[in-house]
């Protein structure tokens, strides 16, 4: 299915050559001149994009206005928001991550850089839809479910595991986006010992599938298990995610760095923190992570 991208700029020149490289690039596009046009195209068929690439200067309704009231809106809050501007400063980018957006272009940006950004704010779309539609089976008994645990080794079997998870809470939805970010940071970066600095490398060189899939099949890191454990406490609900890697410097990750949004990746536990947790600890050298859901 072609995902559908709304772009708002003032500027035809900017909307034109982002719709030429996106539309190039099997996307389908829909123009918004000014902020109040979009807030209409939005309120009219919000649902059918996957991702919004948003200009913050803009007359009348700026980016950040417009950011709020997507971020405001129940039926939009999860739809990815990139937010684009010249201005490269980090209390510009601050300003944008404090309202909602986890993606960020410095103008002018290259054609893979914005492949590469808009790429992974659909793929956060696709997520959030995939459990959104899982959340409507009937598995209701599991609401009444005190404890629980499993282990696991690959994505695959991390999905399926998400999605029966989420069933436990009130908001199924928003517990299973950020639940599948933690345990996809546990399996990459933790079990397969892939860092940051490492995918953003392949990424760049379009080897980021290759090289994951040749860390599943090795005799070692392959075997590697995450385990998340879930127990219900009176209204709460406490996940706790364990990989068997060395751990990471996770404190960097906990901290609304601006950096993070000028990145093609590496937003996975600010999604999981500012979106579906209400409270998010890691421990130790951050092989293990607590995730806790008020009732």
């Amino acid at each position: 299915m072609v995902k559908r991208l709304l772009l708002v700029d003032d500027e035809p020149f900017n909307l034109e050559l982002m719709t030429e490289l996106l539309e190039d690039a099997g996307y389908s596009t829909t123009q918004a001149h000014d902020g109040e046009q979009a807030w209409q195209t939005l309120s009219r068929e919000g649902e059918q994009f996957s991702a919004i690439l948003l200009d913050k200067m803009m007359p009348g309704i700026n980016g950040i206005e417009l950011l709020k009231r997507i971020k405001g809106s129940d039926r939009l809050a999860f739809l990815p928001v990139i937010m684009q501007t010249a201005v490269g400063a980090a209390a510009s980018v601050q300003e944008s991550l404090a309202g909602g957006a986890f993606y960020y272009l410095t103008k002018p940006f290259s054609r893979d850089m914005l492949l590469a950004v808009v790429g992974a704010a659909t793929e956060h779309w696709d997520r959030h839809q995939y459990f959104a539609e899982l959340a409507h089976q009937q598995l209701d008994a599991l609401k009444h479910l005190q404890q629980a645990e499993f282990c696991f080794r690959n994505l695959q079997e991390a999905r399926c595991v998400t999605a029966l998870l989420a069933r436990t809470s009130k908001t199924p939805e928003k517990t299973a986006t950020g639940l599948f970010e933690l345990i996809v940071n546990a399996i990459e970066h933790g079990n397969l010992e892939l860092d940051y600095q490492e995918k953003t490398q392949l990424q760049r060189e379009d080897r980021w599938q290759e090289v994951l899939q040749q860390r599943l099949d090795d005799p070692e890191l392959g075997a590697r298990q995450v385990c998340v454990a879930m127990q219900r406490q009176q209204d709460d609900l406490h996940f706790t995610i364990r990989d068997q890697g060395k751990g990471f410097d996770w404190m960097r990750y906990l901290q609304d760095d601006p950096k993070q949004l000028l990145s093609s990746h590496g937003r996975g536990i600010m999604i999981a923190r500012k979106l579906s947790f209400d409270l998010l600890q890691y421990q130790g050298c951050g092989n293990s992570v607590l995730a806790v859901v008020h009732g």
